[in-house]
């Protein structure tokens, strides 16, 4: 890879490794105010039309000393850092925060949050689990509006519908460049090795999505006109709420591997899904969701996910499937059983690793990612 090309493919990673740096960065350039958002989905189409920026809350690196005040210590870590974080100030310059309810932690967190983290008002969010309802669309059109009245509280301005309709075209043309990112990743899988891989995806959470879909497009056309990289190590498919911290992502490029495709909710789950043609910008903002399969959020009568992972192992010619498991995620513990027996009598080879994001060490996985890489490559 050429030294310009290299220069773009760490610019994006160093985004997305410093989401703080890169908030204040985006904010100085675009002279926007910035607003939270809580996984795992939130309309920040309406944040956008809005005149803020939309910026992902996933948790991080901390010390957990007055969280448990308010909820469980047996709650996930992406939840406990957010509200520990919150506690701290370190959300303090965001004019608010939007909270979806998708499980009991999440509802928990939004209860305590006013008295927890008075000084950054939050804005809560109810999604129909039953989406085959044929009340489940107007149900979500009446959140997202309501939403839309809360936002336009906080900015003191009413947001047109040519607004959404420019921000809705803003991140529907991200999501296509993402889409076509995550492919062109099996061209490439040296320079875009699972930690760049990564990290590039997450520093969309903290840009401009109209500044960030430019970078990703101009890094898109420099590698194409590289030379393709071999695959060297094992292919596999990633599936589970998040890969991270850092140091086990590390893990995977130290064997090798190739993250073919991912089924992340902070990543592919996000943009894996294109809009319909027809509508409102409102209107199509809620077909996505409606449309969005093989989530653990979102009940399914028969759940599609382990289904959908088998196809991806067929398409994308994967050695097996790692099970990234959050610990104490309830919802996503309870599809693992199902999507298990799927994935064996299909004859895939997967691998279970629980995870955390205050993790002091990652060695035992360090062992089983090697055994695993040796068993399937």
């Amino acid at each position: 890879m050429s030294e310009q090309t290299n220069a773009m493919v760490q610019a994006l990673v160093e985004a997305g490794k410093t989401p703080k740096k890169t908030i204040a960065q985006s904010m100085k350039t675009t002279g926007k105010k910035a607003f939270g958002c809580f996984p795992i989905y939130v309309p920040e189409e309406i944040i956008y039309a809005s005149g803020m920026l939309p910026v992902g809350v996933w948790g991080g690196q901390t010390t957990f000393k007055n969280v448990d005040k308010y909820i469980q210590s047996f709650c996930c870590s992406i939840m406990k850092a957010n509200m520990e974080l919150g506690m701290q100030g370190a959300y303090d310059f965001l004019e608010g925060i939007a909270i979806p309810t998708f499980c009991d932690t999440m509802k928990a967190i939004l209860a305590n949050w006013p008295m927890a983290v008075p000084t950054c008002k939050a804005i809560p969010l109810v999604y129909p689990q039953n989406r085959e309802s044929s009340g489940s669309f107007d149900f979500m059109v009446a959140q997202f509006r309501g939403f839309q009245q809360e936002i336009e509280k906080v900015v003191g301005h009413e947001i047109t519908d040519a607004e959404l309709e420019a921000a809705f075209a803003v991140y529907e043309e991200y999501r296509g460049a993402l889409r076509e990112f995550t492919e062109l990743v099996n061209d490439y899988p040296a320079s875009l090795n699972p930690k760049n891989r990564h990290m590039i995806i997450k520093a969309a959470w903290f840009m401009d999505k109209k500044e960030y879909t430019k970078q990703l497009k101009e890094l898109m056309e420099a590698l194409k006109a590289e030379p393709k990289e071999k695959v060297q190590g094992p292919k596999v498919v990633i599936t589970g709420l998040i890969a991270e911290p850092e140091s086990f992502l590390d893990i995977f490029t130290d064997f090798g591997y190739t993250f073919v495709a991912d089924d992340l909710a902070q990543e592919s789950r996000q943009f894996r899904v294109p809009a319909r043609a027809e509508g409102s910008a409102i209107e199509r903002m809620a077909n996505r969701y409606i449309d969005l399969r093989g989530c653990t959020f979102f009940f399914e009568q028969n759940k599609s996910r382990g289904q959908m992972l088998i196809d991806m192992v067929k398409k994308y010619h994967a050695d097996g499937v790692i099970v990234c498991m959050l610990k104490f995620c309830d919802p996503d513990e309870f599809d693992y059983p199902v999507i298990k027996k799927e994935l064996e009598d299909a004859g895939i080879q997967t691998l279970y690793v629980e995870i955390e994001q205050q993790m002091d060490t990652v060695e035992q996985l360090r062992t089983r990612l090697q055994s695993f890489a040796e068993i399937i490559g």
